[in-house]
C-alpha cells in the first residue's frame, strides 16, 4: 500500500510514477475523496467542539440550579449529528482505503522504461546453450511414459495438472533437498513450514487481493480461505502485526510449498507439458530488512537464486523487468530465465522483487529503530530459489542424451544416488 501522506502531499509525483507502469491514476476521484474527507473531519471537529462547550454549560447550569433543558436538547442534536457524520466518515474512509489498495507500488528510478516483456533489460547471461549433435526432444518427449504423465493429471483433476513417477519424481525430490540445503547452509536462511491455505487478510497483506482474486483458487463455502498462490504469502505474513527488534534483522526465511494458480487469462499459453501448471512446487526466499538495506538485499537474494542455477550448470540470463512488465506490488524485479532448448529461448524460472515498504504497510510489519527509538516499516524482498517444475524441465532438456537418457548434474548425484536416469 502506498503511503497516504505521500499521496496527499505529492499527488502529481505519484501519478507520474504510476504512469510509467501504464497505470492511470484517477486524480479526480482521489481529489474528490480527499475533499470530502477533509470537509467531514472538519465538520465533526467543529460539532465536537460545540458539544464540549455545551456540556460545560450544562454542568455549570446544573451546579447553579438553572434549567438546562434547552442545552440538553442542543447537546442531543449535536450528538446525533456527530454520530451520523461519523458513520458517513467511516464509510468514506473505507472507500479511500479500497482506492489506495487498488494502487500498485511506486517503481524505483532505475527500473527501465518499457511497455511489455519484450523491453526488459538483460543484465547478464551466464553459460552458453548446449550445441547438440542430435535433434533434441522437449521434456514431454523425454519423459513420456517414463515419468511425466499428463493424462493421469487430467484424469485425477483436470488440465494443467501433472503426475511425476519413478526417476523424474525422485529428481524433483532431490532438487528440493538440494535447494533447501544450499539456502540454509550456504546462504544463512531459516527454514519454515507454513500452511498451504491462507486467509483473506494474508492475501491483502502481500498484494494478491483485492486486485488478483481471479488468479486464486478460493475454497468453496469458505468466504475467507484460499489455496496459496505462492509461499511468499504465508511466509511474509509471519511478520504481520509484528514489531521486530533491530538485532533480529535481516530476517531470512526459506520455505517449500506447493503453489496453486488458476492462471486466469493465460489460456493457450504454455499449455504443453509442465511449464505452466495449476499446481506446482517452489522453494521461496523471503527477507525482511531495514529500508536502508533493501537494495543490497535484493541483489543478495537474487544472487542466492542464481547460485542454484550455477551449481546445476544451467545456462541462464538475468533481466531487469521494465516498467510495463513489473508486478503490482514490486518496486524493482529481476527475472532469472533458464535456457529451454525445445523453445530455443530463455524462460523465467525465478522472479526476485524488492517491495520496499508496500507490503509492510498493508501488514503493519515493523521494526524498532534503536537510533531514534521510533517504530518504522520493514522492507520485504522475495524470490523463487527455484521453481521446481521448470528446473526439472530445464535439466531434462539441457542434459538429455541421444539415446533418450538424461545425465544428472554433478551437484545432484549424491542426492539422487545416480549419475543418469531414463537409461
Amino acid at each position: 500500500m502506498l503511503d497516504p501522506k505521500k499521496l496527499r502531499k505529492e499527488t502529481s509525483e505519484v501519478a507520474l510514477n504510476l504512469s510509467r507502469r501504464g497505470f492511470n491514476f484517477d486524480q479526480n476521484t482521489w481529489n474528490d475523496l480527499e475533499s470530502e474527507r477533509k470537509e467531514l473531519q472538519g465538520s465533526n471537529e467543529v460539532q465536537q467542539s460545540k458539544l464540549n462547550d455545551i456540556s460545560k454549560e450544562i454542568g455549570l447550569a446544573v451546579k447553579e440550579g438553572k434549567d438546562a433543558t434547552q442545552l440538553k436538547e442542543q447537546a442531543s442534536e449535536l450528538t446525533a449529528l456527530i454520530k451520523t457524520q461519523s458513520k458517513t466518515l467511516d464509510d468514506l474512509l473505507e472507500d479511500i482505503n479500497q482506492f489506495v489498495l487498488s494502487l500498485p507500488n511506486l517503481i524505483d528510478e532505475d527500473v527501465p522504461d518499457g511497455k511489455n516483456e519484450d523491453e526488459n533489460l538483460e543484465i547478464i547471461s551466464v553459460g552458453s546453450p548446449r550445441q547438440f549433435n542430435f535433434s533434441p526432444k522437449d521434456h514431454l518427449e523425454i519423459g513420456d511414459n517414463r515419468g511425466i504423465d499428463m493424462e493421469a493429471g487430467v484424469k485425477i483433476t483436470g488440465s494443467r495438472f501433472k503426475v511425476l513417477k519413478n526417476e523424474i519424481a525422485q529428481l524433483q525430490r532431490a532438487l528440493l533437498n538440494f535447494m533447501l540445503d544450499t539456502h540454509i547452509k550456504d546462504h544463512g536462511y531459516e527454514e519454515v513450514y507454513v500452511p498451504y491455505i491462507v486467509n483473506k487478510d494474508s492475501l491483502i497483506g502481500t498484494g494478491q487481493l483485492p486486485k488478483f482474486e481471479e488468479d486464486l483458487f478460493k475454497i468453496d463455502g469458505e468466504s475467507n480461505f484460499y489455496l496459496t498462490s505462492t509461499a511468499e504469502v504465508p511466509v511474509t505474513n509471519l511478520l504481520r502485526d509484528e514489531i521486530l527488534e533491530s538485532e533480529t534483522l535481516p530476517l531470512k526465511y526459506v520455505c517449500h510449498t506447493p503453489c496453486f494458480r488458476s492462471e486466469a487469462g493465460s489460456y493457450g499459453k504454455d499449455t504443453r507439458g509442465i511449464m505452466r501448471l495449476h499446481q506446482f512446487e517452489k522453494v521461496e526466499l523471503v527477507q525482511a530488512v531495514e529500508s536502508s538495506d533493501s537494495e543490497e538485499a535484493l541483489e543478495e537474494l537474487t544472487g542466492h537464486a542464481e547460485a542454484i542455477l550455477q551449481k546445476l550448470e544451467l545456462p541462464y540470463r538475468k533481466v531487469s523487468l521494465c516498467s510495463g512488465d513489473i508486478g503490482f506490488s514490486a518496486a524493482k524485479t529481476y527475472d532469472l530465465e533458464v535456457w529451454v532448448p525445445s523453445q530455443d529461448a530463455y524462460r523465467e524460472i525465478s522472479s526476485c522483487s524488492n517491495f520496499r515498504d508496500f507490503q509492510a504497510r498493508r501488514m503493519k510489519a515493523r521494526w524498532k529503530n534503536p537510533s531514534n527509538n521510533k517504530i518504522e516499516l520493514l522492507n520485504t524482498i522475495n524470490g523463487s530459489g527455484l521453481a521446481l517444475s521448470r528446473t526439472v524441465l530445464a535439466i531434462l532438456e539441457n542434459y538429455q542424451e541421444s539415446d533418450g537418457s538424461v545425465t544428472i548434474p554433478d551437484i545432484l548425484r549424491n542426492y539422487l544416488g545416480k549419475d543418469k536416469i531414463l537409461n
